[in-house]
């Protein structure tokens, strides 16, 4: 008998106060009273759950968890260890720990609490219950291709692998499976996002093989609008009305400063100029409102 599995064990006896044994012939596990259900006999036949309680002993439970082995469940982040990982819950008396080595180097990728992962049942050494990231080989079959009438809709995903060169994230498709597989370029993102976040997407392309691309930006149109009002908003709280940024500055910079792209940028700023609401003198942009503009070499970003 193995934490994880869900077997058929005989009541053998009663042990007040702790509960009842459970045997299989050959070993005898502890079913706590808390974990009993509802009333039941010496010599009965029951299907239960094991895994280790709070003093680290193989016990059984009538409850059902979340989490079965071989599935693949999406639990909640209800705890964070320093040392040990984040606890997730699943329907226990225990929480389930999803290990450090399961998660990402980078601490600002890893879920915080609330979020929800995708996971499977795995043993440790000691054998007792941990957490495993679910991959694309245990999602993929949980998943559905996306309709080609997806281009251009709108979408909550949840990220389920999160690199630097983009998100992997598993698109809601509502009561039909996990949902659709989907991938955010790096440049289409406005920031990192963590495993486990939920984002607003917009699908930009279908793929053959039912996969999506996604993006957190709007089409350029509306898109660029946005972006102008940003930079408009930003303007308009500098006190002299003006920033050290233009269409030289470099795309690390602007990525960094307005969480936007260089041509992103680009073009919010190209609106603004053509709307005459700003104008550029040297590597400055200023309000074409103010008065006075102080000599942009006396000024600091």
């Amino acid at each position: 008998m193995r934490a994880g599995d869900v077997v058929s064990l005989d009541v053998a006896r009663e042990v007040s106060p702790n509960g009842y044994f459970l045997t299989d012939g050959h070993q005898d596990v502890l079913l706590h009273y808390s974990e009993v259900t509802r009333p039941i006999e010496i010599g009965e036949p029951l299907d239960v759950f094991l895994y280790y309680d709070t003093e680290d002993r193989l016990t059984a439970t009538m409850r059902r968890p979340k989490l079965l082995r071989g599935d693949v469940g999406l639990l909640e982040v209800v705890d964070i260890h320093p040392r040990y990982g984040v606890f997730l819950e699943m329907g226990l008396g225990r929480n389930l720990l999803l290990p450090y080595s399961e998660l990402p180097e980078l601490e600002e990728l890893r879920p915080q609490v609330g979020d929800s992962v995708f996971v499977t049942l795995d043993n440790d050494k000691q054998g007792r219950l941990v957490a495993k990231l679910a991959g694309e080989a245990e999602l993929v079959p949980k998943c559905f291709p996306a309709p080609s009438a997806w281009r251009g809709r709108w979408v909550e995903a949840r990220v389920y692998k999160p690199l630097q060169m983009g998100t992997f994230v598993v698109c809601d498709g509502g009561v039909v499976g996990f949902g659709v597989i989907g991938f955010i370029p790096a440049p289409e993102r406005s920031r990192l996002l963590r495993l486990g976040e939920v984002v607003k997407v917009r699908v930009t392309f279908v793929r053959e093989d039912g996969r999506v691309n996604l993006s957190l930006r709007q089409q350029k149109e509306l898109g660029r609008d946005e972006d102008a009002d940003k930079l408009l908003a930003f303007l308009r709280a500098r006190p002299n009305g003006a920033m050290p940024y233009s269409d030289e500055t470099p795309a690390d910079v602007i990525s960094a400063k307005f969480g936007i792209s260089k041509s992103a940028f680009k073009r919010a700023l190209g609106k603004l100029l053509r709307d005459r609401v700003v104008y550029q003198k040297g590597n400055w942009t200023h309000l074409a409102a103010a008065d006075e503009v102080t000599d942009s070499s006396t000024q600091q970003p």
